[in-house]
């Protein structure tokens, strides 16, 4: 769901969410509005998506994902419901962690893809993308009995992100927060509360994900990092698109949904098959892996002049057979190439594999099979 601005304003129903800094990014000309968790989530701000795409490789931005939800795990059987979500063993994730966990049914669909921040034993986060997993996490632990709580904090990720987002947080925060390694966390201080911080984001280029709790402390959050980025050259942004898809991150909703697995996507490696520990739609998953998957998540270039937005998957073609379908595309300005991901049916997921793209205009653009990233 996208949400326009309009000459009244903002085009939305009280069920949509705004955020603590909602109020700042429509007064640095926010253009539009994707709608995640039922909460905003900015789309635009500059002139053109390729725009926005250079300024995020070579300087700073800071964006509002306060969509990105927490389903907050805690108390002693915490662990042994978080392992039955995901197939992934989670006793490797050491406390001050991040890992990324698929998250799967009984039939091995994939539900979510959070990513598990580990606060001690006993207290977990699952920072999510548009999934039902709260109502998930909560069924099973009715139906399990365990002795838990599981709730949506008040939490508001603000992230940094781009190749100067270190030295940016550092002169705020102190010199601590280069020490925190990729997909780990720590604390900083923040008017006198205490905020974690992650070296992580949804993009390639580097950078933090402040982990705000309290919604009070929004503006003064973002307005901080504003007024302190303002040597570093720093703009407001958003998950960006052309970097997205050249940085082989999947979307879910997009790339992958219950209709997939996690070997279908890739993840073999966060996906144990240990009799040691236990997950909901073990069997199926093993299965899928004894026979092997029938199709997998590629990359495909093609076309050497922009092609259209992608809103429903177009279909990608050998001859007259079918064999996958786009589902996210966009120009790249840095390969003066089209790129798109989809799923390719295993008969032609190799690299180079010539393939047609059938876009909604009825135009047919020539590509290839490439492994992502691109």
């Amino acid at each position: 769901m996208v949400v326009w601005l309009s000459s009244d304003g903002l085009n939305m129903s009280r069920r949509i969410r705004r955020t603590p800094y909602t109020n700042i990014v429509e007064k640095l000309g926010v253009k539009g509005f994707s709608v995640v968790n039922h909460m905003l989530l900015p789309k635009a701000f500059e002139a053109s998506v390729e725009e926005d795409y250079w300024h995020l490789k070579e300087h700073v931005q800071i964006w509002d994902v306060s969509c990105q939800r927490q389903v907050e795990i805690v108390g002693p059987d915490a662990s042994k419901l978080v392992q039955l979500m995901t197939p992934r063993d989670i006793s490797r994730c050491l406390i001050g962690e991040c890992m990324y966990i698929p998250i799967i049914d009984s039939d091995a669909g994939l539900i979510n893809d959070p990513v598990l921040l580990k606060l001690n034993d006993n207290h977990f986060w699952l920072s999510i993308a548009d999934s039902d997993v709260l109502l998930y996490a909560k069924g099973i632990a009715i139906g399990k009995c365990f002795d838990v709580c599981v709730e949506e904090p008040d939490v508001y990720p603000l992230a940094v992100q781009g190749p100067k987002a270190e030295a940016l947080l550092s002169n705020i925060f102190g010199n601590h927060v280069a020490d925190i390694k990729f997909f780990k966390f720590g604390w900083v201080d923040f008017l006198n509360t205490r905020q974690l911080i992650a070296r992580s984001g949804y993009s390639r280029q580097g950078g933090f994900e402040i982990y705000l709790k309290g919604a009070d402390l929004g503006e003064k959050l973002w307005q901080k990092i504003w007024d302190m980025g303002q040597e570093f050259n720093i703009k407001p942004g958003c998950p960006n698109l052309i970097e997205r898809i050249e940085g082989g991150l999947f979307s879910y909703g997009n790339e992958m949904t219950r209709a997939n697995n996690p070997l279908e996507i890739g993840l073999e490696k966060y996906c144990s098959f240990d009799d040691t520990i236990d997950y909901i739609g073990k069997d199926s998953l093993k299965k899928i892996a004894k026979e092997g998957v029938k199709r997998k998540v590629r990359g495909v270039i093609f076309g050497e002049k922009p092609c259209p937005t992608c809103s429903l998957p177009w279909p990608v073609k050998v001859g007259k057979v079918e064999v996958g379908a786009i589902t996210s595309a966009i120009f790249s300005p840095r390969l003066k190439a089209n790129v798109g991901l989809s799923m390719i049916d295993r008969n032609y997921w190799h690299e180079d594999q010539g393939v047609d793209i059938y876009l909604p205009n009825n135009e047919i653009m020539l590509g290839k099979v490439v492994e992502p990233p691109f």
